[in-house]
Order: structure tokens, then C-alpha cells, then sequence
């Protein structure tokens, strides 16, 4: 099942009816605004490296719909580096409608056939449709089992992905031909989990929707006559798009453009919200604002937090470093709070993807590929390494050894801007057993306590290590904590398939079982 193991971003653009040309886009005519969609992806190529890909619409195509996907980062897979090349691609995939998706899978085989978008053909345009998804079915097993209940059906794959392709088509298939928002809330009401998808019919319909607790991120902005939408604001900024243009989509609401109206309207009732925290504390791009809150300033707040907590002892030889590059925000604030400098004492070679993204084979020795200590900058220094989280505690225990025995540093102490990871992720992050976790195995009776710290510290080579507590993160990002999906620093989980995962997660843990949480469950 290790095609699940995924966290995504997602693009959409419309040029609708009126204008010849956006004005945000004026060299651009209404069957070229497809290109924006590698530009866009970019801006969100820290979701994710594995592969890209693209759908576009275009009615005076004989391929109403055309679908270019590939593996490799956003550059790579639309040749942006080879003028040539990329503007052949980009001349077959115009269209005055597209969406994209940038994918990572921390695990499994490199498969094109599971980069996305994913297309399905028809004889009937409004049963032709291609879609991109951000996110994780918690029931996946449950829904794969339904659809092979039927000896008649069958999946190729062993994702999500697929089988939320199957869910969309059984819908088309009645007789009378749903609206898209009917459409989506029929689906809808057999998931459990977190998603934000786009999808584009050979009608040149689109669809946008997030899921009803709003687990993942999706903006959207419209300046006549373009509409855009993505999983973070930086690419409808960087686009020209206003800030204040820019909004976040509610959750349980959809976007539809049919017969060039766009309408925003709700499919589901959203009894309340569980963003995942995660998001702001290490996905998003810096520069990014989701649901009002702006990621830098939630993870300078997370530094500040780190800050009133500090009891070693500030002299001329303490220095705050922080983990490239997503706590450096954190960090800095750190250090600002505390009066000492932030320095780079490790250097990030910025071309060798995310450690966590690219998964645990071989993690060490990419680390040692991915940062290199500053002996300059760290020897003999009283070192206060920030890092923005610890799931299974390879990558830090591999700096820790890096700082001490090439940079020479006099003492290290570990600063989290998170609490500790401590039960798995079924809503679309690479964590889904408690054995794979670092911080379960030392908790007392699920507590935290001073000795646990110490211990966690002895087995990652550092002088001392420190959390900071579950009640900052709702703090720092300013939401209420029931507004959060905090599930995996509390174990309460916010539907009921991430629960009944989590039991089995505990289960396995304590049989040893080494499958994947999703895999167990498919087999019981």
C-alpha cells in the first residue's frame, strides 16, 4: 500500500468568458493559460519531487482533453530548462483550462503510473474527466474492498488515488446526468479522511473542493476573467493575484465552473474544522498564508515559545542553529528572544530534495549528501540546534554526530519546535506505524517527563533535548486547538477511520508486526 504514503500539491487555472486577455497574464490569449500551470507547480515543488504532471481543456483540440505526466521535480518533467523542448510541450497541453499536481511517495516504486493527474476516457464528455488529489482516505481498505466485491472489477493499483477514480466514475454512470456539485457530494459522503481535489471534464467543466474538516490546505483567487486555485497562496501570488484577492476555500465547499459561471457552494455540512498542523510547522512553503495564518509568523511564534523555555546557560560561546531551511523561522526567533546569534552551522546543499519526503532508505548517508557542518562557525561553541520536528530520529541523530565530530562543537542541545510525534498519520503523512516512530518507546504512561527527554538525548548523541508542549502549537498557529488535527501528538484522531487505524497501529505495535498500518487492515 505504499502508494499512500503521500502529501501532494495541487493547481488549477480558468480563463473564463470575456476578456480576450487576463491582465495578469496580457502576452497570454484565452487558450494559453495553461501554461501558468508549470509555474505554479514550482512554487509549490516543496510538496513534493517524485513527479508532475498536467490535464488542460481545449474545445478546438481533437483531444479535448490532454494529460502530460512524468517522474522527476517540475523543471525536469516540463523541460523548463531547454527552450525548445518545453514550448513543444507546452504548445500540445494549451488550453484556456488546466490542472496540475506536484507528488512525492516516500516509499514504493518509482511508477509514472501513479503520478497524477489521473485521466479517464469516455465516449460521453461529461464522463471524460481527469482530477488531482491532495490528501488520504483513512477508508481506504473499506472502499477498495467494495469496488472488488464485484468479480467483474478491478484495481491496478494499490492507491487511493485509483480508487477514488472508480468512486467519481460510478457516480457518472446513473442515467441522468448529475451537476458537479451533487456529483462530489454523492461521493463525498463515502469518504473518511483529507483531501482537496480539482477536476476537469471534456465539457470544460471544472470542479474544486476541500474536504469538510478542512485537513488540507486549498486558496483560491478570481480577477476576471482568471480564476486560480492551489494548495498554497505563494502560487497565486507569484502569479500577480492581489493578497487580498486570495482566499482560502471553507471547508466542505466546492468551486464549479459550468457554461462559464463560477459558483461556490457547499456539498457537505462542516461540523468543525481539523487543519493539519503539520502544514505550518513543516510543509508549506515559507511564504505562504493558509486559512488567515501566515506560515512564517506561526513558525517565528513556535521560536518564541522555544525561547521562554530555555534553561541552558547564554554565554559569549552559545549559538542558536537551526536545521535547514524549515526551522530556520524558528530559529531565528529563538535566538532573537534569547540575545544570542543565529548562525549557519550547517549548510544545505539545495539540490538534493527533502530527507523526509525521499523517505528512510539510505537516510544517513543523505543526510551527510544533503548538509555540511561550518567547523568555523560551530567548534567549540555551545550549540542549540532547532529543528522543526522528529519523527523517526535518523536524519537528527546523523547532524548531532556531524556537528560533534566534524564541527567540533562543545555541546549540543536539541530544540523541537513541535511536540513529539507520537502515533502514526493516516490523512497524507509518511508515518503510519508507532514502531517506526522515535518518541513512543520512551514515554511513561504516554507522558513526556524530564527523564524521558534525557533518554531521547543519550540516544541521539546530543547533550540535552527538549519539546515543546502540545498546547503551543494551537498557540503559535492561532487557531483553537479543536480547530487542529493534532492526532499525531495527542492520539485523538478526528474521524472515526483515523481511530479505529490507530487501535490497529497500537495492536501491531505490540505484536510486532511489521506491515503498514493500511496493509494490516487490508489483509484482516
Amino acid at each position: 500500500m505504499s502508494d499512500l504514503r503521500h502529501q501532494c500539491g495541487i493547481a488549477a487555472v480558468y480563463h473564463l468568458p470575456g476578456r480576450a486577455a487576463s491582465p495578469l497574464c496580457p502576452e497570454q490569449g484565452p487558450e494559453e493559460v495553461s501554461r501558468l500551470i508549470p509555474r505554479m507547480l514550482l512554487d509549490m515543488q516543496n510538496r513534493g519531487q517524485l513527479s508532475a504532471g498536467i490535464t488542460s481543456f481545449n474545445p478546438g483540440r481533437r483531444q479535448l482533453l490532454y494529460t502530460y505526466k512524468d517522474l522527476g521535480g517540475v523543471s525536469e518533467v516540463f523541460r523548463l530548462n531547454h527552450r525548445g523542448k518545453s514550448e513543444a510541450l507546452m504548445q500540445r497541453c494549451l488550453g484556456r483550462a488546466a490542472i496540475g499536481h506536484v507528488r512525492y511517495a516516500t516509499c514504493g516504486e518509482d511508477d509514472r503510473s501513479c503520478a497524477q493527474p489521473f485521466e479517464r476516457h469516455h465516449l460521453q464528455k461529461h464522463k471524460w474527466f481527469s482530477f488531482c488529489f491532495n490528501g488520504q482516505l483513512a477508508n481506504y481498505a473499506e472502499l477498495r474492498r467494495g469496488l472488488l466485491e464485484d468479480d467483474d472489477n478491478h484495481l491496478a493499483r494499490e492507491t487511493d488515488t485509483e480508487v477514488l477514480l472508480h468512486q467519481i466514475g460510478r457516480e457518472l454512470a446513473v442515467e441522468q446526468r448529475p451537476a458537479l456539485v451533487e456529483l462530489w457530494s454523492r461521493v463525498a459522503r463515502r469518504l473518511d479522511g483529507a483531501y482537496s481535489l480539482v477536476l476537469l471534464n471534456a465539457l470544460g467543466e471544472m470542479l474544486v473542493v476541500r474536504d469538510p474538516l478542512g485537513f488540507k490546505p486549498l486558496c483560491y483567487a478570481y480577477l476576471d476573467p482568471l480564476f486560480a486555485a492551489a494548495s498554497e497562496s505563494v502560487a497565486l501570488v507569484n502569479l500577480g493575484f492581489p493578497p487580498e484577492s486570495i482566499k482560502s476555500l471553507a471547508p466542505g465547499e466546492a468551486i464549479t465552473i459550468s457554461q462559464g459561471r463560477l459558483e461556490i457552494r457547499s456539498f457537505a455540512p462542516s461540523s468543525r474544522q481539523a487543519h493539519c498542523f503539520f502544514e505550518w510547522i513543516y510543509f508549506a512553503n515559507v511564504a505562504s498564508t493558509m486559512d488567515g495564518r501566515s506560515v512564517y509568523l506561526s513558525r517565528k511564534a513556535l521560536g518564541e515559545e522555544l525561547a521562554k523555555l530555555e534553561t541552558v546557560p547564554i554565554d559569549e560561546d552559545t549559538i542558536v542553529v537551526p536545521v535547514p531551511d524549515t526551522a530556520k523561522a524558528a530559529a531565528d526567533a529563538m535566538a532573537f528572544r534569547l540575545g544570542v546569534p543565529s548562525l549557519e552551522g550547517l549548510i544545505r546543499n539545495r539540490y538534493t530534495g527533502r530527507t523526509f519526503i525521499e523517505g528512510a532508505t539510505n537516510r544517513q548517508r543523505k543526510v551527510a549528501a544533503k548538509y555540511t557542518p561550518l567547523r568555523e562557525v560551530l567548534e567549540d561553541r555551545r550549540v542549540l540546534l532547532v529543528e522543526d520536528s522528529i519523527v523517526r530520529s535518523t536524519t537528527m541523530q546523523a547532524l548531532v554526530h556531524r556537528i560533534r565530530e566534524q564541527g567540533r562543537a562543545r555541546e549540543i542541545h536539541v530544540r523541537v519546535a513541535c511536540p513529539p510525534i507520537i502515533a502514526p498519520c493516516f490523512y497524507g503523512i509518511d508515518m503510519s506505524t508507532v514502531s517506526e516512530l522515535f518518541a513512543p518507546r520512551f514515554l511513561e504512561d504516554g507522558r513526556l517527563s524530564d527523564a524521558a527527554q534525557a533518554h531521547m538525548a543519550a540516544q541521539l548523541g546530543a547533550d540535552t533535548l527538549r519539546y515543546l508542549p502540545v498546547e503551543a502549537i494551537a498557540r503559535a498557529i492561532r487557531f483553537d486547538a479543536d480547530q487542529l488535527c493534532q492526532a499525531c501528538i495527542t492520539g485523538r484522531y478526528p474521524t472515526p477511520c483515523g481511530q479505529e487505524l490507530y487501535q490497529l497501529a497500537l495492536r501491531n505495535a505490540q505484536l510486532n508486526v511489521i506491515q503498514r498500518t493500511y496493509e494490516s487492515q487490508a489483509l484482516g
